[in-house]
């Protein structure tokens, strides 16, 4: 059996997309050298499941990994705008030089299709609401910059080389087995980890910046379509709810879910940060039909319970 390349496989949304692919029964292998995923995502999987550990920024760890495969989620990244801010040249090295030297491996092997995970961090400050995709890219941070880069490889890819790339634009994912402890820690499991230890969670800015919120499983469902759909090769497409909500009312949300009330500590707005987002997610319905099937109510719930689970067995 033909085998598909997860790159970033034991992150989150790696992880939670292996596990979907190995449900209906495909061989998966994963690339991934640990920065910020876990081994331990991958444990007690059942299926044909692989792992090699390196990076993208290898020529010989990408060679071993693409062995017998014939599709690519490409998910590995340096995911955080605070930390490409801060680093630049590590985030271009990943994002941008890993990017290509996949995709130029591939291309070696005769793998066709790929899928890239980019992000809604490119459309900056433009104010058109909500966001579709021929509005003009605007990069505020590194790892926008990096995004923007890997799409336009994707396109160059596809037209000189004939290769099937599908560019997925996620907006703010979130979900079960998300890292709240990182030094990068995304909102929500961060904001769900205060509420459960009873401290009051931090806000940058007024809190009335606005996030298309999307679960994993939303994101997965997206991944596993884009590997299948002929309508959306050589495509950008935004993936996300088409709702936005602030920081302010995710604070509220949180706080009914948990039975308490969340007295935020507001801090000052993140360099590079974006103020308002929500996808137009028409494209994604017509190409794929794609539909968010899990709503930021069910998504905050089902995490909270992880999150609390998790914090019982520490």
């Amino acid at each position: 059996m033909a085998r598909v390349l997860v790159t970033g496989g034991a992150g989150f949304i790696g992880a939670h997309t292996v596990r979907a692919l190995l449900k209906r029964g495909q061989a998966v292998t994963v690339l991934d050298d640990l920065s910020t995923g876990a081994e331990s995502n991958l444990t007690a999987l059942a299926g044909d499941l692989e792992f090699v550990k390196g990076t993208v920024c290898s020529d010989d760890d990408i060679q071993r990994s693409l062995r017998s495969v014939d599709r690519i989620i490409h998910l590995a990244a340096v995911v955080s705008v605070v930390r490409s801010v801060n680093d630049p040249v590590g985030c271009d090295a990943v994002n941008v030089h890993g990017t290509v030297r996949l995709l130029d491996r591939a291309r070696h092997a005769q793998i066709r299709r790929i899928v890239f995970a980019s992000s809604a961090a490119v459309y900056g400050e433009d104010p058109s609401q909500p966001k579709v995709e021929s509005a003009r890219i605007e990069v505020l941070s590194g790892y926008a910059a990096s995004k923007a880069c890997g799409e336009l490889y994707m396109q160059m890819f596809h037209r000189l080389y004939h290769m099937e790339p599908v560019v997925l634009r996620y907006f703010n994912v979130f979900g079960p087995r998300q890292n709240p402890k990182s030094q990068y820690a995304a909102v929500i499991p961060t904001f769900i980890d205060c509420m459960l230890k009873g401290t009051p969670p931090t806000v940058n800015g007024d809190g009335e910046q606005t996030r298309d919120f999307c679960c994993v499983d939303n994101v997965v469902d997206a991944n596993l379509r884009a590997l299948e759909s002929r309508d959306a090769v050589g495509r950008v497409i935004n993936i996300g709810t088409g709702t936005r909500t602030s920081l302010n009312q995710l604070l509220d949300m949180l706080g009914v879910i948990g039975n308490t009330r969340l007295a935020p500590i507001f801090g000052p707005a993140v360099l590079g940060d974006l103020r308002h987002s929500v996808a137009d997610i028409s494209l994604a319905r017509t190409l794929m039909d794609y539909a968010p099937r899990v709503s930021l109510t069910e998504g905050l719930a089902q995490t909270v319970a992880y999150l609390r689970q998790v914090q019982s067995l520490a």
